[in-house]
């Protein structure tokens, strides 16, 4: 398999992509609902907010590096569909992305409202550049909650059209994301 995308499958760049991301993503989600069910005495109360921003972060980066990565490679092109399912497809990947931008911003002003930085695994520090709003940690925890909640339900939708187009419809959009040849 070829690192950059073709006409017809994507490159085991993309493929590596999706697939740290997905899981992390989902694993981001799981850790973050069971963090808030935590009290202050829970051994892991300090140590699991620590391990979700940090996660974030790296992330945020791979998101970054996933968006050029998109940016500068073809993509292949799309199974034989409806117009609208392939605009419906366009437009759930750009609100994918999106959602996953406005999460990690959402994040980063729940971590750094009171001025710290994020420890990220104290491998590196992200420093605190916007501080001090007006309960800046409460609004910004509402929206990433909330974010976060489309964001799954979006991912699940995300997941049922790949098996949708694998089962019924047999075509390849999801063997090209799965880094297989196509179907003859």
């Amino acid at each position: 398999m070829q690192a950059c995308n073709s006409n017809i499958q994507y490159g085991w760049v993309a493929v590596l992509f999706h697939w740290l991301m997905a899981p992390a993503i989902i694993g981001m989600f799981a850790l973050g609902w069971w963090m808030v069910g935590l009290s202050y005495y829970d051994p892991w109360y300090r140590q699991g907010p620590d391990i979700h921003k940090s996660v974030g972060i790296l992330l945020a980066l791979l998101l970054v590096a996933r968006l050029l990565w998109r940016w500068l490679n073809t993509a292949p092109a799309p199974e034989p569909a409806p117009r609208w399912q392939q605009r419906a497809a366009s437009v759930a990947h750009a609100v994918l992305y999106g959602l996953l931008l406005a999460i990690a911003a959402s994040g980063y002003l729940i971590s750094t409202a009171d001025g710290r930085a994020i420890e990220v695994f104290n491998w590196f520090s992200v420093p605190a550049t916007l501080q001090g709003l007006e309960n800046q940690e409460d609004i910004a925890g509402t929206i990433h909650e909330w974010l976060a909640w489309t964001l799954m339900g979006l991912v699940l939708v995300h997941s049922l059209a790949a098996f949708k187009h694998h089962f019924v419809n047999k075509d390849n959009t999801l063997r090209k994301m799965l880094g297989l040849a196509p179907r003859r």
